[in-house]
């Protein structure tokens, strides 16, 4: 985990750890391409299969919130699923997203707050049914049934 926070934050970890978490599509960097966004993406979606709550304190939890603000699309997609799935609080991160320019990070952002949200992220999420992209409309849909079972009030 400590090696995957520590690709989030831009760190380099070897040859070795890049191959096991991004497979053969690293060997590029590895052979001098240019990084970009890869290793961070990588780091978070190892971080979906591999946790250890005791290891994350505050400032790997404000780690894994700064990919929401993240300037690559799929780092922000992959932060909104990482939010979820590790229940992190980032409902008003996940708010902000629900207007990003990529459609998949807007459905992320609003399935991650299905799963996290409260009744006051009802609102937002019920305009993404309007959105002109069908995966966004789905998400916001996905979200609102889930909001609404576990707030039966709204």
């Amino acid at each position: 985990m400590s090696r995957s926070l520590s690709l989030l934050a831009g760190n380099n970890e070897g040859a070795d750890f890049l191959l096991f978490v991004g497979g053969e599509h690293a060997r590029g960097i590895i052979d001098g391409a240019p990084v970009l966004y890869w290793p961070e993406l990588w780091g978070a979606r190892a971080l979906l299969h591999v946790w250890d709550a005791s290891v994350i304190d505050e400032s790997a939890t404000a780690l894994l919130i700064s990919t929401l603000s993240n300037p690559a699309w799929r780092v922000r997609e992959m932060g909104a699923r990482l939010a979820a799935a590790r229940e992190l609080d980032a409902a008003s991160e996940l708010a902000e997203l629900l207007g990003d320019e990529t459609p998949r990070v807007r459905a992320a952002a609003a399935r991650a707050l299905g799963a996290i949200g409260s009744a006051n992220d009802i609102d937002p999420v019920r305009a993404l049914l309007k959105d002109p992209e069908v995966e966004v409309r789905r998400g916001a849909q996905q979200s609102l049934d889930k909001l609404r079972s576990r707030h039966p009030k709204n």
